[in-house]
C-alpha cells in the first residue's frame, strides 16, 4: 500500500518527462499505475471472501516519541473502496488519451494532478489514523480544486474551482477539530481502537462526531453544501467521471460507513443524516428536472443519489449497510459510464444542450447503448447492478421494523421516482430524435480507445447483475460485524439468521413490487414532462443556497474591507501601539490568575552581566532619540553585540560566535535598504503622542520582565534540556551541545526554520526585483526626449561616473575576461576595483578583502566540520562564507560581486534543502523513523579517531541554505538596488537638461533622498 501510494506520486512528478516524450499516450502509461494498485486489491479477494481476514497493516514511523505515525490498513471496506478508486482511475485516464487533443494546452500539468489525486483517494480510504486521514482528506480537495480549474482562462472554472475549495476547506477543517477532540477524549488517534472502544456516552463525544460529519457532509455535497458540486462540472469531463462520481465525492460515504459501526447508536447520528440525506435526495432529484444540459442533469443526480447513499449508510446495520455497498458499486458504475459518455456526445456534437441534439442515437448506436444501459441502471433496471442496489434498499428497509425505517422508505420511493424520471428524461434528450431539431449525422468513427472506459464500465453494470452472489460476498465482508438490523433480529429468534443477500431474482415479493411502482410513477412523470416543467416554473425559487454562499462571501469581504480600512492606517506606532496594549491585556489577565511566584530573586550572577545590561539600555534608549537612520542602526547594533559579551561570560562561545555574526549581517542588511530611504527619521508624530509611547513601551517591558520571572519560577519539573549534554553526547555523538541539538536532536525544528528562511528570500527578492524603478521617477515630469532604458542586463556596463554621467565604455571592457591580458588581471587586487569612481574606492579595503577573502572561506568550512564537537556548525559557517560574499561586494561593488560569486541562490538552496529532508528520509533506511542519525566510527592514519554521522550531511544542507540566503540578499538588496538606483538616477538626470553639473548632482541626490526629506518625502531644497 505505501509503495502504490509513493508510486502514484512519482508517477504524477514525472508527468512533464512522460508527456514531453509520449505526448497524450502519456495517459496511457500513468494508467498502469491504478492498474497496478487494483490488480494488488484483487490479489486480496480470497482472503477477503474467507473466514477469519487479517486486515494488512502498513506503518510508517514519523515521530516515535510523540507516537505518531503514517499507518495503512486494508480492511474489508478499505478494499472495496480502493477497487473503485483504483479501477475507475486506470480507465478515465485510458479515456483521457483520447478526450483530449494532442495540442491540449497543460496537459501535463493535469496528468499529474490527476494522479495525485488518485495516490490522495486512495490514502484516505487505506488511512489508520486520524491525522493520516485528515492528511489526505485535504489533499482530495486541493488536487480537486487544480482539476476542476484546469480550464483557468474561463472565470467560470475558476470561480466553480474556488467554491469547491472553500466549502470542502470549511468542511475539512471543522472535522480536523472533531478528530483532535476525539483524539484528546480517547487518548489515540487509530481509528480500529476509537471503534472497539465506540460511544462511551460522553457528550463531548457527539460533539466530536458531529463536527467530524461536517466534513462528511461537505465533501460529499449535501444540503446545504450540494451547491458546489454542479458547479463543479466546469472542470473536464474525465474530472467530472471520477471526483463527482466515483471518488471525491465519495470520501463522505466512506467516512460515514467507517464511523457507523462506533457511532450510529449516538444520538443525532441517524436522525440528522437521515434528514439531511432524504432532503438532499429530492432537492436534487427535482432539480435534476429542470435542467437541459446532459452534464448538469448528471450533476444534480449525483447530488440525489449521494444523498440517497448517505440514508442508507447511516444506519450502521448489517443489512442496510449491505444494501448502501451494493448502491454504491452500481452508482459508481453507471455514473461514471454516464459522464464519460456525455464527454463522448460534447466532442462529437459541440452541445450538450438537449434541446439541440437529435438524433445522435441513431448515428451513434454504440455510444447510444452504452448510455441507455446506465441510465437504466441509475433507474433500477433489470439486469444491472443498479436493480440489485435498489431490490436490496426496498428489501432491507421493509424488514428493518422500525418507524425511521418506514420514514426511509417512504423518502427513498419518492426520491427513485425523481431519478426514474430524470434517466429517461437523460436518454430522450442524449439519443431520441426530436421534432424541428436538425439530426446529428455521423462524422467519423470512434476510436476504440475513447469508447473502450465507458464499454467496460457497462459491461460491469450489466455482469456484476448475474455475479450477485459475488458482489453478496464482497459487501458482506464489512457488514458481517455490523449489528443486525432490529427486524432481522426478531426474525432470527423466531426462525434462525437468514442474513439478506443480493441476487438477480429474490422472488415476487413486495420489494420488487415497489420497484414496479417507482418504474411506472418514474415513466409517467417523464410523459407529462411539460406539464412538469410548467409546474416547476409556478413554484417559488425557494432557498438559493449558491446564492447565500455568494452573499456570506461579499459580506466577508465588506467586513474585512471595514476592519481595514479602521485599523490600517498607515502609522507603523499605532500598530505597534494596538500590538503592545492587546498584550498588556492578555498577559495581564495571565498573570493577575497566576498563583506561583518566584520565591527569591537573584539580580546578576556577576558584576559583568550589570555593566552589559547598562550598555544595553543606555543604547536602546539613545537609539530612540537619534533622527537619523543609519545612527539608529549603529546603536540598535549595540544591544547586539552586547549580548555577544554576556553570552560569552555565560559560557556560550557557539552562541556567542552565531550572535555576533547574525548581528553583523543584519546591520549590512540595514546598510543595504537604508540607501533607498531618507537619510533623517521623519518628525510625523502619527496617531500617537510620544508621552503615550513611552508609557506603553515602559509599562510593555516592565511586564515581559515579570513574565519572565514568573516563567521560570512556575518550572515544576525538571526541564528536558538537562538531558541535552547526554543525548548529544551519547545519542548524537557530538561534544558541542548547540550544533548536535539543531541538526539531531530537535532536527525537525530546524527543517521547519529552512523552510521559512526559503520563503522569506523568495520574497525578498521577488518584491525587489518586481520593482523596475524607484518612487522619485514618479515625482518627475517626462522628459521631452522620451529617452529610457529598460531591459538592462544585471551586471550592465555602467561604470566609474558621477552622477547622471554616461556609462565608460572603456572601463566596461576591463571587465570582460577575453579583453584583458593576463598581465592586467595578475596586478589587480581585485578585478572590479578600479571600475568604481574614485571618490568611493578604498584601497587599503580592497586589500584587506583580497587577503580575507579566501580565508573566510576555509574558515566557514571549517566551523562548518569542526561545529559537531566545537563551536560553529553549518548556520555559523554558513553565515562567515556569507561574510566574505560581503565584503567583497562592499569592496568593488557589484562587478566584483558577479566576478566572484557564480552562484545561483534558487538551486544552491535547493539543494541545500534536498540534503536536509534526504537526510530525514534516509533514518527510514538504517533505522524506523525520520532524521534518526547513523554514525561510522574508526581511526585514520594521522587523523586519529573519526566520526562521521548522517547529522553531518544534514548540516551541510544547513550551511548551504544560508550561504544562498546571503548570496540573494546581496543580489537583491545590494546589485539589484544599485542598478534601480542607477536607472533612477539617469532618467532624473534626463530631466535636467539645463542644470550644471554641480546643481544638477545636488538636486539628484536630493530627489533620490540623499539630502534631509520633509515628512511627506518630498524634496525640501529641490522640488521641480
Amino acid at each position: 500500500m505505501t509503495v502504490l501510494l509513493g508510486a502514484t506520486f512519482l508517477a504524477a512528478l514525472a508527468s512533464p518527462l512522460l508527456f514531453r516524450l509520449l505526448g497524450r499516450g502519456a495517459f496511457l502509461a500513468l494508467s498502469l499505475v491504478p492498474f497496478a494498485g487494483f490488480a494488488y486489491s484483487l490479489t486480496l479477494l480470497p482472503a477477503v471472501l474467507g473466514d477469519g481476514f487479517e486486515a494488512p497493516v502498513e506503518e510508517l514511523r514519523w515521530l516515535p516519541a510523540l507516537n505518531m505515525s503514517l499507518a495503512v490498513r486494508m480492511d474489508s471496506l478499505a478494499w472495496i473502496f480502493s477497487l473503485l478508486v483504483t479501477a475507475v482511475g486506470g480507465l478515465v485516464f485510458v479515456y483521457c488519451a483520447r478526450y483530449f487533443d494532442a495540442d491540449e494546452p497543460r496537459l501535463a500539468r493535469f496528468g499529474g494532478v490527476l494522479m495525485a489525486f488518485v495516490g490522495m483517494m486512495y490514502g484516505l480510504v487505506v488511512s489508520d489514523e486520524l491525522l493520516t486521514l485528515f492528511l489526505f482528506w485535504e489533499g482530495t480537495t486541493v488536487f480537486s480544486f487544480l482539476l476542476i480549474g484546469q480550464y483557468a482562462g474561463r472565470q467560470q472554472s475558476r470561480r466553480a474551482a474556488l467554491q469547491a475549495l472553500i466549502v470542502t476547506t470549511a468542511g475539512g477543517l471543522t472535522m480536523f477539530v472533531g478528530m483532535i477532540l476525539l483524539g484528546i477524549l480517547y487518548g489515540t488517534g487509530s481509528i480500529p481502537e476509537i471503534l472497539r472502544i465506540g460511544f462511551d456516552g460522553d457528550p463531548l463525544v457527539v460533539v466530536a462526531i458531529l463536527l467530524m460529519l461536517v466534513g462528511a457532509v461537505s465533501k460529499s455535497a449535501l444540503v446545504p453544501f450540494h451547491f458546489w458540486l454542479p458547479g463543479a462540472m466546469a472542470a473536464p469531463t474525465p474530472v467530472s467521471a471520477y471526483l463527482h462520481a466515483a471518488a471525491m465525492v465519495k470520501a463522505g460515504i466512506y467516512l460515514v460507513l467507517r464511523l457507523a459501526p462506533g457511532f450510529a447508536d449516538m444520538p443525532l447520528w441517524r436522525e440528522g443524516l437521515v434528514a439531511l440525506g432524504l432532503l438532499t435526495m429530492l432537492m436534487g432529484g427535482w432539480q435534476a428536472l429542470r435542467e437541459t444540459d446532459l452534464k448538469l442533469i448528471l450533476a444534480y443526480g449525483t447530488v440525489s443519489q449521494l444523498g440517497f447513499m448517505t440514508t442508507m449508510a447511516s444506519f450502521g446495520h448489517r443489512d442496510v449497510t449491505t444494501a448502501a455497498l451494493a448502491l454504491l458499486l452500481g452508482h459508481s458504475m453507471f455514473k461514471a459510464t454516464l459522464f464519460l459518455v456525455v464527454g463522448i456526445i460534447d466532442h462529437r456534437a459541440g452541445t450538450r444542450d438537449l434541446r439541440k441534439l437529435s438524433g445522435y442515437g441513431r448515428a451513434y448506436p454504440v455510444v447510444a447503448v452504452m448510455g441507455i444501459i446506465a441510465a437504466a441502471s441509475m433507474s433500477g433496471l433489470p439486469p444491472t447492478l443498479g436493480f440489485i442496489a435498489k431490490e436490496a434498499v426496498y428489501g432491507t428497509l421493509l424488514d428493518h421494523g422500525t418507524k425511521l425505517g418506514v420514514i426511509v422508505l417512504i423518502g427513498v420511493f419518492l426520491g427513485s421516482v425523481l431519478t426514474v424520471a430524470y434517466s429517461a428524461r437523460f436518454v430522450w434528450g442524449a439519443f431520441a430524435r426530436k421534432p424541428g431539431v436538425e439530426a446529428f449525422e455521423r462524422t467519423r468513427p470512434d476510436s476504440p480507445l475513447f469508447l473502450a472506459a465507458p464499454a467496460l464500465l457497462t459491461l460491469v453494470t450489466v455482469a456484476g447483475a448475474f455475479a450477485a452472489p459475488a458482489a453478496d460476498g464482497v459487501v458482506a465482508a464489512w457488514s458481517a460485524h455490523l449489528p443486525v438490523d432490529p427486524g432481522a433480529a426478531a426474525a432470527e429468534a423466531a426462525e434462525g439468521p437468514h442474513p439478506y443477500y443480493l441476487a438477480l431474482w429474490h422472488g415476487f415479493e413486495p420489494a420488487l413490487l415497489i420497484s414496479a411502482l417507482t418504474l411506472a410513477a418514474g415513466l409517467t412523470l417523464f410523459a407529462f414532462r411539460t406539464q412538469v416543467g410548467q409546474f416547476q416554473a409556478t413554484l417559488p425559487a425557494g432557498i438559493d443556497f449558491r446564492a447565500s454562499y455568494r452573499a456570506s462571501i461579499e459580506g466577508l469581504e465588506r467586513l474585512a474591507a471595514f476592519v481595514t480600512s479602521r485599523t490600517q492606517r498607515g502609522s507603523m506606532p499605532f500598530y505597534q501601539g494596538v500590538i503592545y496594549v492587546f498584550s498588556l491585556g492578555a498577559l495581564g489577565i495571565a498573570l493577575l490568575s497566576n498563583d506561583t511566584w518566584p520565591g527569591s530573586l537573584e539580580f546578576a550572577d556577576s558584576p559583568l552581566q550589570v555593566f552589559v545590561a547598562i550598555i544595553m539600555i543606555i543604547a536602546s534608549v539613545a537609539a530612540t532619540r537619534i533622527d537619523k537612520r543609519f545612527a539608529a542602526v549603529v546603536i540598535v547594533g549595540v544591544t547586539g553585540y552586547a549580548m555577544v559579551v554576556f553570552f560569552a561570560l555565560q559560557g556560550s562561545p557557539d552562541l556567542a560566535l552565531t550572535q555576533i555574526l547574525v548581528e553583523s549581517i543584519v546591520l549590512v542588511v540595514f546598510v543595504f535598504v537604508l540607501r533607498r530611504l531618507p537619510a533623517r527619521i521623519g518628525k510625523q508624530e502619527g496617531r500617537l503622542n510620544p508621552a503615550l509611547r513611552a508609557v506603553i513601551a515602559v509599562v510593555f517591558g516592565l511586564l515581559m520582565v515579570v513574565v519572565a520571572l514568573v516563567a521560570l519560577g512556575a518550572r515544576g519539573h525538571s526541564p528536558i534540556s538537562e538531558l541535552f549534554p547526554a543525548l548529544a553526547y551519547e545519542g548524537g555523538h557530538g561534544s558541542n551541545i548547540v550544533n548536535v541539538t539543531l541538526v539531531d536532536i530537535r532536527g525537525w525544528d530546524t527543517m521547519g526554520e529552512l523552510s521559512v528562511v526559503i520563503a522569506c528570500a523568495i520574497g525578498v527578492a521577488s518584491l525587489v526585483f518586481v520593482s523596475g524603478h524607484g518612487e522619485a521617477i514618479q515625482r518627475i515630469p517626462e522628459a521631452p526626449t522620451g529617452r529610457r532604458r529598460f531591459g538592462e542586463p544585471v551586471f550592465e556596463p555602467v561604470m566609474a561616473r558621477r552622477v547622471g554621467e554616461p556609462a565608460d565604455p572603456e572601463a566596461a571592457a576591463h571587465l570582460q575576461k577575453e579583453h584583458e591580458s593576463p598581465e592586467e588581471r595578475r596586478n589587480s587586487w581585485l578585478l572590479a576595483g578600479r571600475t568604481l569612481a574614485p571618490h568611493n574606492r578604498s584601497i587599503v579595503l580592497e586589500v584587506a578583502v583580497r587577503l580575507m577573502f579566501h580565508a573566510f572561506l576555509v574558515f566557514s568550512i571549517y566551523l562548518l566540520f569542526a561545529g559537531h564537537n566545537l563551536p560553529g556548525g553549518g548556520f555559523a559557517g554558513g553565515l562567515v562564507a556569507g561574510l566574505a560574499f560581503v565584503i567583497r561586494y562592499l569592496a568593488g561593488g557589484r562587478y566584483e560581486y558577479a566576478e566572484a560569486v557564480r552562484l545561483q541562490p534558487g538551486p544552491v538552496m535547493g539543494v541545500g534543502m534536498v540534503l536536509a529532508a534526504g537526510t530525514a528520509v534516509a533514518g527510514y533506511l538504517w533505522s524506523d523513523a525520520a532524521l534518526q542519525s547513523f554514525y561510522v566510527s574508526t581511526e585514520l592514519p594521522l587523523l586519529g579517531y573519526v566520526s562521521f554521522g548522517s547529522s553531518t550531511i544534514f548540516d551541510i544542507g544547513v550551511y548551504l541554505v544560508v550561504i544562498a540566503l546571503m548570496v540573494g540578499v546581496v543580489r537583491s538588496l545590494g546589485v539589484e538596488v544599485d542598478i534601480q538606483q542607477m536607472r533612477d538616477e539617469d532618467r532624473i538626470a534626463e530631466r535636467l537638461p539645463d542644470a550644471q553639473d554641480t546643481e544638477r548632482d545636488r538636486r539628484i541626490r536630493a530627489l533620490m533622498g540623499r539630502d534631509h526629506l520633509d515628512v511627506d518625502g518630498s524634496s525640501a531644497g529641490g522640488r521641480l
